[in-house]
């Protein structure tokens, strides 16, 4: 599914002899303290020769005896190689994270790609750059209201000759695509864009947003240097516009580099909660890819600049051979993009501490859970690129940690359930000891409690510590636009219990997800919810009901066979019991407004707003009172919206 590799090889730049050696040092730091972790794993692990116990009187030859005799071995092998998967998973993050922390601490890197000392030299006239919007069914007043406020802080900086707007448009909706060109008129009569601001609907729609870039590049893209892509809930500011140009011109190796888009805009409790964590936690995370990554990094297929010769000669996308779920157009294309522009010896570079550049978030759980199917199933889908000739090995893993992203997910489940089962086999086939175990541990044959707490502390602390890092990062850098050092605390606080709540829900969709693809079930990738929504009660019902009837069972299996094992699964098994309620109430706006004139989950981006935001929710708010009445029906009636539709539908217009 992909072009061929290039025979042309570029000389070895600076900073991969540096990213080689950093890249070693995070494999000891990874399989180091796994190694060590799997090794008091299995002697914590209790192990004997069931078949003494529960099948003493059966003949030593006998199913029953080599079942028991295999059984716990089975399970305690599967245990183990589950633990060593999982907690290698977690220790990279966790350093990543510790590695961010250390990056935004000391200041930057030396290799990274900054705009200090970059100036404001007026950019090259040859340096044109195209801003691609490609939309598909979207939410067209929030859509252009971006894209208006983007061009308006555009034209603010003084570089706006350098620039055109492309809204590239899949949308099949006939209301949608009218409302489409009518607010493109307004738009580029509101701000003079016309010669400047363009728009294309496609009538063949084919490979989705990847297809949408194709036809752009194949039409258009020889006219420019550079392309910006834009998602449909993107803003970006000028100045972060401008600086991205200047940053590809001072490094001609880089390919494409991408900005760490900051989350705002939505007023539910839960997506103020993670516009909070993304804010808080983001910037470590992503200062840690760069660190260990360098010029080797991931493309999120927006709010991105991208050198286009490069990406037009090396990046096309053919549908992956075969048949079946996992064949056909490529869904994340981003992640290959990449993969592809770093194979063709062309850096890809993360910009994380660039200002000015802004997404939106999914309102509540489901519609977050919606995307990450369609996401599950991209990742699924890229690892068959896994082996592809001429792949960096730094994309390999790429592909794998995208896999590994959901595919964590069942396996967490499957290691809970193996040790549940693990439980219930010691519990029903091997005699206790007399006055064995005490306190709030189960009463296991042998046990040993220190050995186990070290184990549990170890994990605990590589999850929670890079939440804390982030923490002193705020209260060092200021923590007044969070609200203050008390209230981020407490926001940190609130936002690590509803995580808690939160992580055995997104693990049990997310091995839903997994098993579904494996199993053939195909996805309907639609575009997400760009406005504020509340989930229903009915819908949480019937989305989460299996998972509460889940977590009630496990709790009373558990309950019935040792009540002091109920506390190390309540976590779980209490998170899924909820997911009702807690779906329900975290989806509320008038919760989260209740909690931001109190300052909780406060992030910068509404402490002190920027113009470009601001401008976005005007636009928006004018854009739908505009709206009302249908566009479809004021293309019919309306002159000059009758006259707009008719001189659109042109198959091919005369001049490029």
């Amino acid at each position: 599914g992909c072009p061929p590799a290039p025979s042309r090889e570029r000389p070895p730049a600076s900073w991969q002899q540096l990213a080689s050696l950093r890249r070693l040092v995070l494999m000891l730091l990874m399989f180091g303290p796994t190694a060590l972790a799997t090794w008091y794993m299995m002697d914590i692990l209790p192990c004997c020769d069931w078949s003494s116990a529960a099948f003493a009187g059966g003949p030593p030859n006998s199913p029953w005896h080599s079942l028991g005799t295999a059984l716990p071995y089975l399970l305690e092998g599967s245990v183990l190689t589950l633990f060593a998967l999982l907690f290698g998973w977690v220790s990279a993050g966790f350093w990543t994270a510790v590695m961010g922390f250390w990056e935004l601490l000391r200041g930057r890197d030396r290799q990274h790609v900054s705009a200090a000392g970059l100036g404001t030299a007026p950019i090259p006239a040859e340096a044109r750059t195209a801003i691609v919007m490609p939309i598909c069914n979207e939410d067209v007043a929030r859509a252009f209201a971006g894209l208006r406020a983007t061009y308006e802080s555009l034209a603010a900086s003084g570089e706006l000759e350098r620039f055109d707007l492309f809204i590239l448009s899949d949308s099949g909706s006939a209301d949608i695509a009218a409302a489409e060109q009518q607010a493109w008129l307004e738009l580029c009569r509101e701000t003079g864009g016309f010669g400047r601001i363009f728009y294309r609907r496609r009538r063949r729609r084919v490979k989705r947003k990847s297809g949408n870039i194709d036809d752009f590049c194949r039409r258009w893209g020889s006219q420019y240097r550079y392309m910006v892509v834009m998602d449909a809930d993107s803003v970006m500011s000028g100045d972060c516009l401008t600086t991205l140009v200047r940053l590809m011109e001072a490094n001609p190796e880089a390919g494409i580099i991408q900005t760490a888009p900051k989350a705002s805009g939505r007023d539910t409790l839960y997506a103020r909660m993670q516009q909070f964590a993304t804010r808080v936690y983001g910037p470590l995370l992503t200062a840690g890819m760069h660190f260990w990554q360098l010029g080797e990094s991931h493309y999120w297929g927006h709010n991105a600049i991208i050198r286009m010769a490069p990406f037009i000669e090396h990046c096309a996308l053919a549908p992956l051979p075969g048949r079946g779920v996992f064949a056909g157009a490529i869904l994340s294309h981003d992640f290959v993009e990449a993969a592809l522009m770093r194979r063709a010896g062309w850096g890809v570079w993360v910009a994380y501490d660039l200002p000015g550049s802004y997404e939106e978030l999914p309102p509540n759980l489901l519609d977050e859970l919606k995307r990450d199917r369609r996401w599950c199933h991209g990742n699924l889908m890229n690892f068959r690129l896994f082996l592809v000739r001429g792949m960096h090995p730094v994309h390999r893993a790429v592909f794998l940690t995208g896999v590994m992203s959901y595919l964590s997910a069942p396996l967490w489940f499957a290691f809970l359930l193996l040790s549940t089962a693990l439980m219930t086999a010691h519990q029903l086939l091997t005699p206790q000891a007399p006055g064995g175990g005490s306190g709030v541990f189960p009463i296991w044959t042998p046990w040993y409690p220190q050995e186990a707490m070290l184990l549990f502390y170890s994990t605990l602390t590589m999850l929670v510590l890079p939440k804390l890092l982030s923490l002193v990062l705020v209260w060092i850098k200021g923590a007044g636009a969070y609200g203050g050092a008390l209230r981020v605390t407490l926001s940190l606080l609130l936002e690590m219990v509803c995580s808690m709540l939160l992580a055995p829900v997104r693990m049990f969709f997310h091995s839903c997800f997994v098993i579904g693809a494996f199993l053939g079930r195909s996805v309907q990738w639609k575009s997400p919810r760009r406005d504020d929504g509340s989930t229903a009660w009915g819908e949480a019902l019937r989305r989460h009901g299996s998972q509460t009837l889940l977590g009630l069972a496990w709790a009373l299996l558990v309950g019935w066979l040792d009540p002091r094992f109920l506390g190390w699964l309540a976590p779980i098994i209490g998170a899924l019991a909820l997911s009702i309620p807690v779906s329900v109430i975290s989806s509320r706006v008038g919760l989260g407004r209740f909690l931001r004139e109190r300052k909780l989950f406060l992030i910068p981006e509404e402490h002190e707003t920027p113009a470009e935001l601001c401008a976005t929710e005007r636009y928006t708010r004018e854009n739908r009172r505009r709206a009302q009445g249908g566009a479809f029906v004021r293309a019919v009636v309306d002159p000059l919206g009758n006259a707009l539709a008719c001189a659109m539908a042109t198959a091919r217009h005369g001049r490029s």
